[in-house]
């Protein structure tokens, strides 16, 4: 009798909208899935990038720091503007890298 009572007021058959997403993105691009290979290379590739913008940080956040230590604000204003450009383009390549390797034909 609960069962009834429960289909007859919807009681869990409403979806959340998290679903009707999934399920909408799943009917334009099936999930795909992903091989231990494929994952070794992305991990590899984001370990790589990740110490990529490290690297950078840690280069141009020293010079940026002995800039402002010594009230030169213009110039730590050009190293902050070229860490930013440097980091946009490293995720670029990073995320091109990935795409490469998700766009692949599985083995």
């Amino acid at each position: 009798m609960d069962e009834e009572v429960g289909r007859f007021y919807g009681v869990g058959l409403m979806k959340s909208a998290y679903e009707l997403a999934m399920e909408r993105l799943s009917a334009h691009e099936p999930a795909r899935k992903v091989s231990d290979s494929m994952k070794k290379a992305l991990a590899e590739i984001d370990a790589t990038y990740q110490a990529k913008i490290a690297e950078r940080e840690t280069f141009l956040g020293g010079k940026i720091a002995a800039a402002r230590r010594s009230g030169a604000e213009e110039e730590a204003g050009i190293l902050r503007e070229e860490l930013a450009r440097d980091l946009r383009g490293i995720r670029e390549e990073w995320e091109i890298k990935k795409e490469k390797v998700r766009s692949a034909p599985s083995p």
